[in-house]
């Protein structure tokens, strides 16, 4: 089975979490920061792990997860 778009972004990242600073690099430029900032106050972004008052990261499983189910088309 050949792998998605998803599956090689995932393969990429060297952590299994990804800090909400870093999604734009996780993602190509495809997701924006401010994005998901946004996203999760409506409750309507991944998962997350929030560590402090402000550190926000996500397990790279449940951000693909997350993105796979936004696909359009």
């Amino acid at each position: 089975m050949q792998r998605d778009i998803f599956d090689q972004m995932a393969a990429r990242w060297p952590s299994a979490i990804v800090a909400r600073r870093e999604v734009a690099k996780f993602s190509g430029g495809l997701l924006n920061p401010r994005t998901l900032a946004n996203r999760d106050s409506l409750g309507d972004g991944p998962p997350r792990i929030k560590m402090g008052s402000r550190q926000v990261f996500y397990p790279v499983s449940e951000l693909v997860a997350w993105l796979r189910g936004r696909v359009q088309g």
